[in-house]
């Protein structure tokens, strides 16, 4: 059955190239959003929290800071309606899902960048 389902998905479903990018990093994710018969694109930036699944059902959570309110949105990354992903800023955390991020405010939310 797993062989079935990888085969579909091998050749049926279409894979975009998105850069790798990991929980701490800073991404700017650009996605087409349908209003009736009109389009346009939207820009969403924050701060992601976690990486989830493996493959075609990968999926990943982003974080920002709308004024004082912090708002999270996940996105499945072999959505139709992605455009680009771009990586800001390589982020130096120890986990791959940092909950505890939510909870911090002002200085204590900042992450450190990863030096290369």
């Amino acid at each position: 059955m797993e062989a079935l389902v990888k085969f579909v998905q091998d050749e049926f479903v279409t894979k975009k190239d998105f850069p790798k990018f990991n929980a701490g990093d800073t991404i700017t994710v650009y996605y087409e959003i349908r209003e009736g018969d009109k389009k346009r694109t939207q820009f969403f930036r924050g701060t992601v929290i976690q990486v989830k699944g493996t493959g075609l059902t990968q999926t990943f959570t982003i974080r920002k800071m709308s004024g004082t309110i912090g708002v999270e949105r996940i996105f499945p990354l072999n959505m139709p309606a992605l455009q680009k992903i771009e990586v800001n800023k390589r982020g130096s955390v120890r986990r791959k899902r940092i909950y505890y991020f939510r909870g911090l405010t002002g200085k204590k939310a900042r992450i450190r960048e990863k030096r290369s």
